[in-house]
């Protein structure tokens, strides 16, 4: 298996299933590279379970009763990266340059090992150098004192606790701002802006108990094998069950084909496979809305609506239904790329379904029109009463571990949805009623000087953010860094102007230890289920602090003394956090501590699964679309649809290897996949070397060079290339309406021979 990049890549059509031997090989793998081989072998057991540890990589679900072994491919990976043996020390720095180190590979970067002191940037000798916590604190405190709150950015990644994550969003609002960008801004919020809009509530109606009530499941823009393994095992069930499940995507992705079950020893043994697709539409990039629109003209047409639900639970279903009738199967096929007897045989296998699951990922929410994706998503649902009954209702796949979950306690730029008033009565304070900066906004604000400070809770920012370059050289006139991280990564060897400062903290499988001893911190999972996680492995390095340790630090070097605000207190005891999420939060969090022992977690209630409508009508809303293209741009000479994508050897802007077993690309992450008629009608060759480049109407050079083609299974008109590899190609302005969500999933680029 290729860990790293080769100059002679191989393109091998991978013959095998999803999961099996296959993820077995991969696991076997990365765990003795990372030289913890014990260690990890212990801790797996331990994953996703209720006495155990909420994996570090996806936000699946987690069953009660757990399988013997609850972890995925990736989530092995991500355990072994998180407790590898490895060790980025200070003389680690002292050897290497930050300019050096912008020659590494992501791989590399993060492959050194784990961060074990906070560090300074000396720019005197471009090298970071240790410094003590309270040296740390107390500089970042000062700096923070001397801003208009407006120029300071405070960003989340999704992979924080609820307890840090309150945390958070309470010292910027004390702060001044509600500056508050998260992962959600770069995925899902066109799934919390449009459901929302459409059912009252940002988040999902599924329970995994409804994949055991299921009879129809409609599959939208998700690559399951690669981003939510262990949810092979919930479409497996239902499969066995013969449950029909309709997949919509550009790719033909392994996971969404057949699955070898690796806890299964017949499977194993007679290496068997269950068929998971049934029904596989290969539709085009930015195609979905108009794929979804065929769907819905057909059940109009047979008159296969549930009437009376739609009576009594939704608005404006007559004019939505108009445009059905008034849209021609011409406009549908040519859109969706699909063909009208495609579109008609999946909408009479849904039409039979009496409960239908409707899962989606990203293929639908980061395109321009990706809130009218997934408010034409809920019209399906709707018109067949699809929400508020078991085994039926919308399943959005978060990525991250806890990015939903941080949005629940408060981390959201949007007044509307922050607890203003509750933090007022609790803490006495003024939070902020002006709109805070999201993704966008603050790259806008970096690149164009107006954003000053920026602090980062984990990721890696500037490398999973749109426009690469201009962010790349405003990060550099920033006047204060701070990014508290577990492992170096490429945000970090950009400094700016003035102060940089890289914070390593503990990482959720390591054991937590405060005053009152060891801790417990909390995680929600994609479907509103909330978690304990419970870290037990040795840290890293002494020097180490937890997440919610440093936030403190920093909250009280910044901020006036409130003798409401127990900064030290919650610190030695997360329990009294938890305590302070159930006031601000008592729909959600009541008797939080308590409910926390409830074996296989508590779910946090939702009302449109009850059928319970939170909108402006006081029902379910159907969306009439004015366009049955989602990529926000028209079709042309020589443009094609980018789709950026991940690798199986990957997670975010995480690179475990270099091996996309399941597409067959080992070696090398500088592909772009082609259509095999598009590549013949260019003259391009397999293996030969070509360039991206923008082709945004906004006269900004945007090019990524050296990229192999690699003849693949895609649709005309569209190419595929790797994330975050392909991020310079991304406006900023190319963006969802409404949520601002970045459209990687259809990119304008010209294809340069």
């Amino acid at each position: 298996m290729a860990t790293q990049h080769d100059d002679r890549p191989d393109f091998t059509p991978y013959p095998g299933p999803s999961g099996g031997w296959g993820s077995l090989q991969s696991v076997a793998e990365i765990v003795p590279r990372e030289k913890n081989v014990v260690e990890t072998g212990k801790e797996l057991l331990r994953q996703n379970k209720h006495d155990g540890f909420a994996c570090v990589s996806c936000a699946w679900a987690k069953p009660h009763p757990p399988h013997p072994v609850e972890f995925c491919e990736n989530g092995a990976k991500a355990t072994a990266w998180e407790i590898t043996s490895q060790r980025v020390t200070p003389d680690f720095f002292r050897a290497n340059t930050l300019t050096a180190l912008r020659a590494w590979s992501d791989y590399s970067l993060e492959e050194a090992g784990r961060l074990t002191h906070p560090m300074r940037y000396d720019r005197a000798t471009d090298k970071y150098v240790a410094a003590t916590w309270d040296e740390a604190f107390a500089s970042i405190g000062s700096r923070l004192k001397g801003y208009d709150a407006k120029q300071v950015v405070f960003y989340a990644s999704g992979r924080a606790s609820l307890e840090t994550s309150y945390l958070w969003q309470l010292m910027a609002r004390m702060y001044g701002n509600q500056n508050l960008p998260d992962s959600s801004n770069m995925c899902h919020e066109s799934t919390s802006v449009g459901l929302k809009t459409a059912i009252g509530v940002p988040v999902g109606t599924v329970r995994l108990e409804d994949f055991e009530h299921t009879d129809c499941i409609l599959h939208f823009g998700q690559n399951v094998a690669t981003n939510s393994p262990r949810m092979l095992h919930d479409l497996r069930s239902a499969r066995k069950r013969g449950i029909e499940l309709i997949v919509f995507n550009p790719l033909k992705e392994r996971g969404l084909e057949r699955f070898t079950d690796p806890q299964n020893p017949i499977e194993m043994a007679t290496r068997s496979e269950t068929q998971i697709a049934t029904q596989y539409n290969q539709v085009r990039a930015g195609g979905d809305l108009a794929a979804m629109m065929g769907i819905a003209k057909w059940l109009v047409e047979h008159d296969a609506v549930d009437a009376a639900f739609i009576a009594e639970h939704t608005h404006d279903y007559d004019a939505f239904a108009a445009k059905t009738r008034a849209t021609t199967w011409d406009e549908i096929e040519r859109e969706s790329g699909l063909t009208r007897a495609a579109l008609e045989k999946a909408a009479a296998t849904y039409a039979k379904a009496k409960a239908t699951i409707a899962i989606y990922g990203m293929g639908l929410t980061q395109h321009v029109k990706g809130v009218d994706n997934v408010r034409m998503l809920v019209n399906l649902l709707l018109m067949k009463g699809n929400i508020g009954r078991p085994g039926a209702g919308p399943c959005p796949v978060r990525g991250h571990s806890n990015v939903q979950g941080q949005r629940t306690v408060g981390i959201t730029e949007k007044t509307e949805l922050a607890p203003v008033a509750a933090l007022k009565e609790r803490y006495g304070i003024d939070s902020p009623t002006e709109k805070g900066l999201d993704t966008v906004e603050a790259c806008g604000g970096i690149i164009d000087g107006t954003v000053k400070a920026f602090l980062s809770l984990g990721g890696n920012f500037v490398r999973a953010a749109p426009e690469t370059r201009l962010l790349e050289e405003g990060w550099a006139n920033l006047d204060l860094s701070v990014q508290i991280a577990t492992k170096l990564n490429r945000s970090h060897l950009i400094p700016a102007a003035g102060e940089t400062w890289l914070l390593p903290c503990l990482g959720r499988i390591e054991r937590d230890y405060q005053a009152t001893g060891a801790q417990t911190v909390t995680v929600e999972d994609s479907t509103s289920v909330i978690h304990p996680s419970v870290g037990k492995v040795d840290p890293a390095g002494p020097h180490l602090l937890s997440e919610a340790a440093i936030v403190a630090g920093i909250a009280t070097a910044t901020l006036p003394p409130n003798p409401a605000v127990e900064w030290d207190a919650w610190v030695g005891d997360y329990a009294l956090i938890r305590d302070e999420i159930a006031a601000v939060f008592p729909h959600f969090f009541a008797r939080f501590n308590e409910r926390l022992k409830e074996p296989g977690g508590f779910w946090k209630g939702n009302k449109a699964a009850e059928r319970v409508w939170d909108t402006e009508s006081g029902k379910a809303e159907f969306l009439v679309p004015d366009t049955l293209n989602a990529t926000g741009f028209a079709d042309r000479a020589a443009r094609y649809r980018l789709l950026t994508v991940r690798s199986n050897d990957q997670f975010n802007t995480t690179i475990y290897g270099y091996s996309d077993r399941f597409r067959g690309i080992n070696g090398t992450r500088q592909v772009v996949l082609m259509n095999r008629d598009d590549m013949r009608a260019l003259g391009v060759a397999q293996g030969q070397k070509v360039a991206l480049a923008g082709d945004a109407d906004d006269n900004v050079d945007r090019r990524v060079e050296g990229l192999m083609a690699v003849e693949y299974d895609v649709p005309r008109g569209c190419v595929v290339g790797y994330y975050p590899e392909c991020n310079p190609l991304i406006a900023l302005a190319h963006h969802a309406d409404e949520s601002h969500v970045p459209a990687a999933k259809s990119v304008p680029v010209r294809v340069v021979v």
